[in-house]
This record gives C-alpha cells, sequence and structure tokens, in this order.
C-alpha cells in the first residue's frame, strides 16, 4: 500500500490499522510491518491510499 498526494494527513487510517503500519506523521505506510490487507484503504476519506 502507499499514500498518493490526496493525503491530507488526518489519520484516520492508523485508526483502523490492526498491524500498526501506518505512520501518522509524515502520512506514511511502513512496508514492514503493512500486510496488504486494504482496510486503511477502504476508510480513508480522500481515497488517498492506493494497493
Amino acid at each position: 500500500m502507499k499514500v498518493n498526494e490526496n493525503c491530507v494527513g488526518c489519520g484516520q487510517c492508523a485508526t483502523f490499522c490492526k498491524f500498526d503500519a501506518i505512520l501518522v506523521k509524515g502520512s506514511a505506510i511502513i512496508g514492514e510491518k503493512c500486510v496488504g490487507c486494504g482496510v486503511c484503504a477502504a476508510y480513508c476519506p480522500v481515497k488517498a491510499i492506493e494497493g
């Protein structure tokens, strides 16, 4: 998963990530922890996360 330019840094995605793979400061997906489940993308209000 990766974050595109639409990200506003709201942190909504991080609240749904069960793997603690989202670093809200800087709006980055931590690759080692991300399993690609897509839950964060489903809850992103601005569709800023791509698989």
